[in-house]
């Protein structure tokens, strides 16, 4: 069975194509495009009858539209099925986004402790117990929001673009603000990881989002990224609810 999966994300949208649990398509792209790759996937992957989108982003009418007319569409929500106990004291503030993290969690590393950080627009730490529990986690700023924040809220800041720092002390404005953002985050990780390995050990740890690559080289080892592990979430979700 060929399915859908899309996650319409602050800035971009994920879309991934998957026969059954084999991922056979994955691709992330600006709203602007998202229509004509719709087009494209309907073309190339005739046998889909089943989608599922999680939205942060509300998409236009007109997509939304497309989708409805073609498939099977899932709409998450918090009423579906998820195959974790969810702990969070407002379940209904929980991202559907971070629910699908779990989700994949839940589904790949059964009776284990994990750590999901999803390094995107925001950095979310999310974990789930040996006993299948989600039990919350962690919201903070994202690099390319760090960035943005030293510019638009001083006065004589600029903005910058991501770029690895060459030194930790910085020697110049330009230099201070690469060091201050890329060692800023990856001190934040390394300190996150540390308090949940005093509490929960052994600890699993994925590593994923549009930054998670850029950020593995400088982390320790034994963290795995996953670029696909929120669409393989998402496909999880979908098939655990066509299920019932």
């Amino acid at each position: 069975m060929m399915t859908l999966i899309l996650d319409a994300g602050n800035t971009r949208v994920k879309v991934a194509v998957f026969d059954k649990r084999e991922l056979l398509y994955s691709q992330s792209i600006a709203y602007s495009g998202f229509k004509d790759e719709l087009n494209r996937i309907k073309d190339r992957y005739p046998s889909i009858v089943y989608a599922i989108i999680s939205s942060v982003k509300k998409i236009s009418e007109a997509d939304n539209h497309f989708l409805k007319n073609n498939y099977t569409l899932l709409v998450l929500n918090h009423n579906h099925k998820f195959p974790f106990i969810n702990k969070y004291s407002t379940p209904e503030t929980l991202g559907l986004d971070r629910m699908a993290l779990v989700s994949a969690a839940s589904y790949q590393y059964p009776g284990m402790n994990v750590l999901i950080i999803d390094a995107g627009t925001c950095i979310t730490y999310d974990f789930i117990n040996h006993k299948n529990e989600y039990l919350g986690g962690a919201i903070s700023p994202g690099l390319s929001m760090r960035y943005k924040a030293l510019h638009q809220f001083t006065a004589n800041l600029p903005e910058l673009s991501l770029e690895k720092p060459k030194k930790t002390i910085g020697n110049s404005t330009i230099s201070a603000i690469h060091s201050g953002v890329v060692n800023g985050v990856l001190l934040e990780i390394r300190g996150k990881i540390e308090i949940y390995k005093q509490n929960y050990n052994p600890l699993t740890i994925i590593l994923t989002g549009g930054d998670a690559h850029f950020l593995l080289d400088s982390l320790k080892s034994g963290i795995f990224a996953n670029s696909n592990f929120l669409l393989q979430g998402l496909n999880h979700i979908l098939e655990i609810n066509l299920k019932t």
